[in-house]
């Protein structure tokens, strides 16, 4: 063999080849990269998953905006109850519970707004991996109804629910957001001062809302709409429910939309 060659091939061979030096730069330069990217990246979920929790909202609101127009302009309870034979059903705004008398048996569907709808998976929040708080787990959850001035119900000094003539800002007037308290997500929402439906002392801190979208909290109005809100950390628990035992209750990140009725309200 030509020794020319040979030695020509051999340097052509070397040209192509990464010394360790090289390598551990690239490496280097691939893992400032991703940890560049990855925040970027995260940030970009966070939005995407912010997106899908307003579109759930906007739906809710919609239903229940066709709930009001199929019943004379009144909005839903938040829960009432009623006998059929052999069971007794439990109508909540979300889920209608049917128990059976005879064996105990309890089963589950899509709840006053959904019009016989069978799947409601828009009921559940994407940020939220937490635990329904009801007797029965319910497999979407997330989201509360403002119980202290539109649902009402039984438990309620006023039981009937509000009428769409009552709301004198639907712009302004929450319907729905996203619950949330310590120990998971309460779907009543409520205001963070007693409101005229309410007995004297019903306890509102597990009816607060979780502001887990970036430090947002997101909310339905009662025109339909969905926004996403941010609330000053000071400004979500009134004066009194600041006591070590209430705030533990409702746990970190969570709270009211502002220390007074005016978001809550009718007028």
């Amino acid at each position: 063999m030509d020794p020319i060659t040979t030695k020509s091939r051999r340097k052509t061979h070397n040209r192509h080849a990464f010394t360790l030096v090289e390598l551990l730069v690239v490496i280097g330069i691939i893992a400032l990269l991703i940890a560049i990217l990855l925040p970027a990246l995260g940030r970009v979920r966070q939005q995407a998953v912010g997106v899908a929790c307003l579109s759930n909202l906007r739906q809710m609101a919609l239903a229940t905006m066709d709930y009001v127009a199929r019943h004379r302009g009144q909005f839903p309870s938040s829960l009432y109850s009623a006998s059929e034979p052999g069971a007794v059903v439990a109508y909540g705004w979300d889920y209608t519970t049917r128990t059976d008398l005879l064996t105990g048996a309890r089963s589950q569907s899509p709840g006053l707004i959904w019009s016989g709808m069978r799947e409601i998976k828009v009921q559940q929040c994407p940020a939220f991996d937490g635990r329904s708080n009801t007797t029965i787990p319910e497999p979407h959850t997330g989201y509360n109804y403002n119980t202290s001035y539109i649902g009402r119900g039984p438990f309620e000094l006023i039981k009937s629910p509000a009428r769409a003539s009552d709301i004198r800002k639907p712009s302004r007037t929450i319907l729905f957001g996203d619950g949330e308290y310590a120990s998971g997500a309460n779907k009543y929402m409520r205001s963070p001062q007693t409101s005229p439906t309410e007995p004297p002392g019903t306890p509102s801190q597990a009816g607060t809302q979780g502001f887990r979208h970036r430090g947002k909290t997101n909310v339905a109005w009662a025109d339909a709409s969905a926004e996403a809100l941010s609330i000053d950390p000071r400004d979500r628990v009134p004066t009194h429910l600041r006591t070590p035992t209430l705030l533990n209750i409702i746990g970190a990140n969570n709270g009211f939309i502002g220390t007074d009725n005016s978001l809550y309200d009718l007028d």
